[in-house]
């Protein structure tokens, strides 16, 4: 696969800002069926770092209720920090 088709968006959250500055990991919003070594492989070829360790976590889908029903299902999807080199880099809102 190609790396635009495992890594779909970067998660800018208050946890990943935090983790980004005192740990030196970003979060990306995974495809579902990405492994942690094609995660790796797609985050050294899109953004030219050097990659020591991704961590992988998983949420299921669950059922949308809304009033004691349910209407439908909330999907799935797939988180990845991914610890960076020291000295290495990814700023996804340079010039802001």
């Amino acid at each position: 696969m190609d790396y635009t088709q495992i890594i779909l968006k970067p998660l800018v959250t208050e946890k990943a800002t935090f983790m980004k500055e005192a740990g030196n990991q970003v979060a990306f919003m995974v495809a579902t069926c990405a492994n942690k070594v094609e995660i790796k492989r797609a985050v050294e070829d899109a953004f030219k770092v050097k990659v020591l360790d991704v961590n992988v976590v998983v949420r299921k889908p669950a059922p949308k209720t809304r009033h004691g029903r349910t209407v439908g299902k909330i999907a799935g999807w797939k988180k990845a920090y991914v610890t960076l080199a020291a000295g290495e880099k990814i700023e996804f809102f340079e010039g802001v």
